[in-house]
Order: structure tokens, then sequence, then C-alpha cells
């Protein structure tokens, strides 16, 4: 049984902790990129893709209302175009009168209490 140098035993180490290195390198940097990212996402105030598929949903029911309503309305003013145009009769103004002027006698009896 021949025994390998140990100059390779030792490079096989070498390289075998550098992969780990470079393994452990490599998810540090993605953690460090993946908080800049959030970071610059906080800062640009946007909104997440929940909140925007909300909020969507609510704009497409208020389109669909906005559109049912629209067509009501242009069904009432079609219904209130054709129909028949009918006389209303206007009351007759109440003619105005003047006041009742008092009588002699209610002067007289006014001017007769002690003041």
């Amino acid at each position: 049984m021949s025994e390998r140098p140990k100059f390779f035993d030792d490079l096989a180490g070498v390289a075998g902790g550098a992969l780990s290195a470079f393994s452990g390198l490599r998810d540090e940097l993605t953690a460090l990129i993946r908080a800049r990212v959030d970071e610059a996402i906080r800062k640009l105030d946007l909104v997440r893709r929940e909140e925007f598929d909300v909020v969507a949903e609510l704009a497409a029911k208020a389109r669909a209302e906005a559109g049912a309503l629209a067509a009501r309305v242009a069904a009432l003013e079609d219904m209130i175009a054709t129909a028949p145009m009918r006389d209303v009769d206007t009351p007759a103004m109440p003619e105005i009168t003047e006041p009742p002027k008092p009588s002699a006698s209610s002067l007289d009896q006014d001017s007769n209490t002690p003041s």
C-alpha cells in the first residue's frame, strides 16, 4: 500500500477549507445584499404585492359599480325623455287682502284704559 505524499493531503485540506470559506462568504453576501435591497425598498415607500392586489380588486369593484349606476341613470333618463308630458294645474295664488281696520269702538276702549 502506497502512501500519498503529505503535500497532496495538505493541498486537499486547504482546498476543502477554502470551499467552506467561500460557501460561508456566499451566504454572508446573500444576506447583506438582501438587507440592502429591503432597505432600498423601504426608502422608496413601495407597496407590497398583497396590498396592491387588494386595492386593485377594490378598484375593479368600483368600476363595475360605476358602470352599473351609469346604465341605470341612462335608463331612467330614457324613461323621462319618452314619458308623455302632462299638465299640472298650478294652484291659484291667494288674493292678498289688507288686515282688518280697527273699528271705532275698539279705539274707544283702548283710549279709556288707564295708563
